[in-house]
């Protein structure tokens, strides 16, 4: 890892300010940012200076994945989840082992690094060959490993124990928490254990809910109050939350959500495709909650391409509002990066400041939908609603190049796509 300065045409910042620094300079040593600001107020250096043209920016954070369904991107198209679960997913699933669930996340990885997504939260099963495929990457990931009922067991608790003892690591790039599905499959009292072992370490709970209007009846039917209402009341909330998709949720479901200070993991073009619905985040975001993106799986969206996020979430919004001024660039490129951050439980992640981790990326804005720019606000609504993922050419994470120039540094792209089309088959029965 060197240590590096780089001098871009623009640096797009994401901090809370909303600070643009154009021409900007961004100093890099040990995997952190030394300094960033306006050219011409940076000090002498001994560093390498690399004069890289382009908009600078922080990686983006995928708040909610199943990365290693990349073997199953396609099967079940056209059905509601239900279905599609039970009837598509499920069923090849079942036969993965732990080379598939690391040859999927590795081609997964792929993707995303090229649409300039550094981070990733994940839920899935194969947690040791996920973590195992992310260091060959070097891929920053929130491993929370998935919980169903058919394998809830207190054997799986311990193996979690032991998982979390081995790979949490807040100070490097491989951090860990726990995913129990929902609590429509694992049931209340399953979801109350899962929450109270999760506080005991001080970890992110990350949970489905909400996501369609059907899912929930049932428990919503016994305990005559919404599944919001349910989970709150049981303690289930408490703690650090991750509840990914929040779309059938009122008023006060999005009250008990603010008040326990729960994050969401929105992923509009995954609801849209299951037919799910769309998902309230601007009353959301007037309550305060933190609100990230997320893909959802490559099997359910289909591509693993935030930029789509970012542009679909504002859209959905604005017509779900009738109101045009609501998301705007600004917050948009943040619920992207800085706010998924937060969502996911990273610290000094999703904006480039002063010692916060080097992952950015460097985008070519020598495009027609860059095309005409007369002001940096202009500059902003074209990478929100022109789409940039064609358009990144350099990825960093902690300081070290996964992308450049357009060219994958750390996984053989060649290889995964032919370990997961191989593979498919199988699972597919063909």
């Amino acid at each position: 890892m060197q240590s590096q300065r780089y001098i871009a045409d623009i640096i797009v910042t994401c901090d809370a300010n909303g600070s643009i620094y154009s021409p900007g300079v961004i100093d890099i040593e040990e995997g952190k940012i030394a300094w960033v600001g306006r050219l011409g107020d940076e000090e002498e250096t001994d560093l390498q200076v690399n004069e890289i043209g382009g908009l600078l920016m922080p990686g983006l954070v995928n708040a909610h994945c199943h990365t290693p369904m990349t073997l199953v991107r396609g099967a079940g198209d056209g059905l509601p989840l239900g279905r599609w679960l039970t009837e598509a997913m499920w069923p090849r699933e079942g036969k993965m082992n732990e080379d598939d669930a690391y040859w999927g996340m590795t081609l997964g990885s792929a993707e995303m690094f090229r649409a300039g997504v550094t981070s990733s939260c994940e839920m899935y099963l194969f947690e040791e060959a996920i973590v195992e495929a992310a260091k060959t990457s070097g891929a920053r990931l929130i491993m929370t490993p998935g919980v169903f009922k058919s394998s809830y067991s207190e054997s799986r608790l311990q193996n979690f124990t032991d998982f979390y003892n081995r790979h949490h690591n807040p100070d490097g790039k491989i951090t860990v928490g726990i995913g129990p599905h929902s609590a429509y499959d694992l049931g209340i009292p399953a979801c109350v254990e899962l929450a109270e072992f999760a506080r005991s370490l001080d970890l992110l709970f990350h949970i489905h809910l909400a996501e369609t209007r059907e899912e929930s009846s049932r428990l919503e039917s016994e305990h005559g109050k919404s599944i919001v209402e349910i989970l709150s009341e049981n303690g289930i909330l408490d703690g650090k939350v991750l509840a990914a998709h929040c779309v059938w949720v009122n008023d006060n479901d999005i009250s008990l959500l603010a008040d326990a200070n729960v994050s969401v993991a929105h992923c509009p073009v995954s609801n849209m495709k299951l037919g799910s619905g769309i998902a309230p985040i601007e009353k959301m975001l007037e309550k305060g909650l933190i609100v990230g993106l997320g893909t959802d799986g490559p099997a359910s969206n289909d591509t693993l391409d935030l930029w789509e996020e970012v542009k679909i979430a504002g859209l959905l919004a604005r017509v779900n509002s009738l109101d045009a001024t609501l998301v705007t660039p600004f917050e948009a490129l943040g619920m992207a990066t800085r706010e998924s951050a937060k969502a996911v439980g990273l610290e000094r992640v999703g904006s480039l400041q002063t010692s916060w981790e080097a992952d950015m990326i460097r985008i070519d804005t020598n495009y027609s939908t860059f095309t005409p720019s007369t002001n940096l606000n202009e500059t902003l609504a074209h990478l929100v609603w022109s789409g940039a993922n064609r358009e990144v050419t350099d990825v960093w994470i902690g300081g070290s190049k996964v992308l450049s120039e357009g060219d994958l540094v750390t996984i053989d792209e060649e290889r995964a796509l032919r370990e997961v089309r191989e593979r498919a088959f199988r699972l597919a029965g063909v």
